[in-house]
């Protein structure tokens, strides 16, 4: 090969890792703005579901309460609000974002590392200190909604509870944890029924 030759295909592959390290940057500031929009999402989501519950709350608090008046309530709310946004506001829903209101009278107490649907999961704990359990270690170690169902269905509370090495047992918790990825963020249906 000549010299220019050569010279030509020491550009080529200088050009090629340029572009490379351009592609490398620009797909890591793509992925930083898709874990954005979801966590976005995901706490006007929760906090839309509190406000929502508050406001059925002061409705029914309004000094009418009699039988039947919540649940009239919340099957025309559900009613009216399928209608205009679509079928993720079924009465269960309205029933469950009431609840959650009731759980979380605080709203800026709400983690916001937490989604709808972990919220969702840990309402299903009757045990108030559990369920606050779950929520630290859900926030704090980053488990997925899919992590946080194995790990109370496994009743990780009650055996740190009864264990006497809680270490052990928090080392075994450690095993099979999962970390919720952009997509699998996105295609949760309470965040696509939200978002319309």
């Amino acid at each position: 090969k000549t010299w220019d030759e050569k010279r030509a295909v020491g550009k080529s592959v200088g050009s090629v890792e340029k572009h490379n390290n351009l592609y490398r940057t620009i797909r890591e500031i793509i992925d930083n703005a898709r874990g954005n929009i979801s966590r976005s999402v995901n706490q006007e989501m929760v906090k839309a579901c509190w406000l929502i519950g508050k406001a059925i709350v002061k409705e029914e608090q309004k000094g009418v309460i009699r039988a039947g008046y919540g649940k009239n309530l919340i099957d025309t709310l559900s009613k009216k609000l399928t209608l205009e946004f679509g079928a993720g506001w079924s009465s269960s829903h309205l029933w469950h974002v009431k609840q959650f209101y009731l759980s979380n009278k605080i709203l800026h107490a709400l983690r916001a590392e937490l989604s709808w649907t972990h919220y969702r999961s840990l309402m299903r704990v009757d045990n108030v200190i559990a369920r606050k359990f779950y929520e630290i270690e859900c926030a704090k170690s980053r488990w997925s909604t899919r992590e946080l169902e194995r790990q109370i269905g496994s009743f990780l509370y009650e055996r740190l509870a009864l264990s006497k090495d809680k270490k052990a047992v928090l080392k075994m918790v450690a095993k099979g944890q999962e970390i919720s990825k952009y997509s699998d963020i996105i295609k949760d249906p309470y965040v696509l029924e939200f978002t319309g």
